[in-house]
């Protein structure tokens, strides 16, 4: 009978539910690290919250241990590289907390709208301030949704039951999905234009990395609100503050902080700041769902083999793991490559298969792709819950197979639509084990896709090479690599290069600034 260990404080239906499932449990909280040492390797599995610590020491010592499950959504606690080179698999529950989050958005919109926190100080020391808070009301007022998955879909619900009229920015977000959820689909700098109330319900990557920069809160209505409760660093907490300071932001509620446990910052004690600690997920509801679905998931897993919401593990049978693994290596890699280089709004996306990749289980490879894909605008995407989302999205994806024969003994190739037109990569694999890059947007190119890159597009113009070799070797830019492709003779060229550090902008605003350069980007694989 397999065994799991809950290590942190869960609801009891969790031991519950893996006893009526045929699973061994014992509850033993609040263990140091060498305690769990100590016992962790006469278990299957390790059910937990935010306070155990999953270590590589941890692992090394957890000798039969196959699943980790993590009650909330949240692994920093997890060392999931050396999970998976143990061959141990870690579950999350992306979920489970969806509507406690997007209530407490909603309550947060309104504690600024009626300015209740610094009402409810004033009358508790005593004052009758009556005429001093002078609120707005939400009914009519429009708001700007920046993140339009399972927690923004929730919100933009709740706000539509309250009249107010809700405009989304989601690059992920179809016009069709848009239309179920009852939102305007928009371009961000409309919706900055546009919205009263501005909600976030992204993640935080490189895409998203304070989104509301200074330069784009500069671009908000006078007297807008701004909540989030979704990750710190989403807004320059420093712009925030200056805009709150000059009356061009009427308020902000933050329940997240760029550094955390947010124990000082410029903005507390700021007139129309509201902040609370972290609390989107803290509710009695939120913690049994996810102690129930942490339980459920893991119990699959152990008696059956299920796998859901798994972060390092696809949906392969043993048989087909070997022979499918190099191609959901390359087909993570364009889906990545095209995410990173695809701009705009994407309505669907296309997964062929030529040659020997036609003749394989197309799932688990469109589950890497979506992956690499998604994963440039989510933190929290995987191969396993890449095509939900996809779905809940409103993608359009497509698997396709070809019996003809090519000019690779096999090959993979991702298409996706955009409003500018279809955007596609190609890739192969070298010995039936490496991946390469075959073709680029139409233009033949082989590349090895790995750490960091520098993408170019420009004239095929002498001396351009040269120019850009010199502008990197002055910047102290070592080039690992380098890949050149043009559709013709003084055409359009593509470069891809490999550096030896991240991209950064200061390099990339002196590559723009070489003549004939029409585009360049940093990409990391």
């Amino acid at each position: 009978m397999p065994k799991v260990l809950i290590s942190d404080k869960m609801d009891p239906r969790a031991a519950q539910i893996f006893r009526e499932r045929g699973v061994e449990v014992d509850e033993i909280t609040g263990k140091k690290p060498d305690e769990l040492k100590a016992i962790i390797g006469g278990y299957d599995g390790l059910a937990i919250r935010s306070s155990t610590k999953v270590t590589r020491d941890i692992l090394d010592a957890a000798t039969n241990l196959k699943v980790v499950g993590r009650a909330g959504i949240g692994v920093d606690n997890i060392d999931i590289p050396a999970a998976s080179a143990k061959g141990v698999v870690v579950m999350n529950t992306p979920f489970g907390n969806s509507i406690t989050t997007a209530e407490h958005a909603v309550a947060l919109m309104f504690a600024l709208a009626r300015q209740l926190p610094e009402a409810d100080a004033s009358t508790q020391a005593g004052k009758w301030e009556k005429n001093r808070f002078m609120g707005v009301e939400l009914t009519g007022k429009t708001l700007g949704l920046i993140g339009a998955g399972n927690i923004g879909s929730i919100v933009a619900d709740r706000a539509r039951g309250l009249r107010m009229k809700v405009v989304a920015y989601d690059p992920f977000l179809t016009p069709e999905r848009a239309v179920e959820m009852g939102v305007e689909k928009v371009e961000l700098d409309g919706l900055l234009a546009r919205a009263d109330v501005i909600t976030l319900h992204t993640p935080l990557t490189d895409q998203t990395r304070n989104i509301l920069s200074a330069e784009n809160l500069a671009k908000t209505k006078r007297g807008v609100r701004i909540v989030n409760c979704a990750r710190g660093g989403l807004i320059d907490e420093a712009a925030l503050k200056a805009g709150l300071d000059s009356g061009h932001i009427a308020g902000a509620a933050l329940d997240v902080f760029q550094t955390e446990p947010a124990t000082d910052s410029s903005l507390f004690g700021t007139p129309g700041f509201v902040s609370t600690p972290h609390l989107g997920a803290s509710t009695t509801e939120a913690q049994v769902n996810v102690a129930i679905q942490v339980a459920e998931q893991m119990a699959d897993f152990l008696v059956s083999g299920g796998v859901t919401n798994a972060l390092n593990m696809p949906s392969l049978s043993a048989e087909e793991a070997p022979k499918h693994k190099p191609y959901m290596a390359l087909a993570e890699k364009l889906g990545s490559l095209v995410g990173q280089l695809a701009t705009g709004a994407i309505a669907s996306v296309a997964v062929e298969a030529e040659g020997a990749a036609a003749a394989l289980n197309m799932k688990p490879i469109t589950g890497a792709v979506l992956a690499g894909f998604m994963r440039v605008h989510s933190d929290t995407v995987n191969m396993v819950n890449a095509p939900f989302l996809a779905r809940e999205r409103g993608l359009d994806v497509r698997e396709v197979r070809h019996d003809r024969e090519g000019d690779y003994h096999t090959l993979l190739r991702v298409t996706v639509g955009t409003a500018s037109g279809d955007r596609s990569v190609a890739g192969t694999l070298v010995g039936n084990a490496a991946p390469r890059l075959v073709e680029l947007f139409g233009i033949k190119v082989e590349a090895d896709l790995a750490g960091p890159m520098l993408y170019v597009v420009n004239e095929d113009a002498p001396g351009f090479i040269g120019r850009l070799g010199t502008t990197l070797g002055e910047a102290g830019v070592n080039i690992g690599t380098f890949h050149l492709g043009r559709r013709q003779a003084g055409g359009e060229a593509v470069l891809l290069l490999s550096v030896d550090e991240p991209v950064t902008a200061e390099l990339l605003a002196r590559v723009k600034a070489l003549p004939g350069v029409r585009t360049a980007m940093g990409l990391r694989f």
